[in-house]
């Protein structure tokens, strides 16, 4: 199957949580996966091959988590083209049936953004680097993401 053929034979299905997060386990580049989600998509080829699957669940900022804001707290691909869009733009269509009124996620800073561009996403906030999570009140282990800058993203207004 050609390049071209696999884009157009890609078509979106239900992913459980295990199975999204086995996926982000074996393919994310720098997180583990998230302890629990309000729904999982995924991307599929015409032979029913997942390709690439995004978590959303909970805002992981409590000052986000207003009850009416999700977040995409993974998304995860084996580099076929155009899955990144495709789980953007699905996700953001989901969380507005089930009323929500708003989608994030977040990129570390030097990554592109392409896929969140091309689903019509926008930044909204440039995060500095922090130095990691723990404190003594709470602490954590290093996962690694630490002193990165992130970018926060937000879906359009309109699905």
């Amino acid at each position: 199957m050609s390049r071209e053929e696999a884009g157009r034979s890609l078509h979106l299905v239900p992913v459980r949580f295990r199975e999204a997060a086995e996926f982000v386990r074996m393919w994310h580049r720098h997180h583990q996966p998230p302890q629990s989600h309000i729904f999982s998509v995924g991307v599929a080829d015409k032979a029913g091959i997942l390709r690439a699957v995004a978590i959303v669940g909970r805002p992981v900022s409590r000052h986000l988590d207003n009850g009416t804001t999700l977040e995409v707290t993974r998304l995860a691909s084996d580099d076929s083209r155009n899955t990144g869009s495709m789980l953007y733009a699905a996700a953001w269509r989901a969380a507005s049936a089930l009323g929500y009124s708003r989608l994030i996620t977040y990129t570390q800073d030097g990554e592109s953004g392409a896929s969140l561009r091309g689903a019509g996403w926008r930044v909204i906030a440039r995060r500095p680097a922090r130095p990691g999570w723990h404190c003594p009140s709470r602490p954590r282990t290093d996962h690694g993401t630490g002193d990165i800058p992130r970018i926060l993203w937000e879906a359009p207004c309109s699905a």
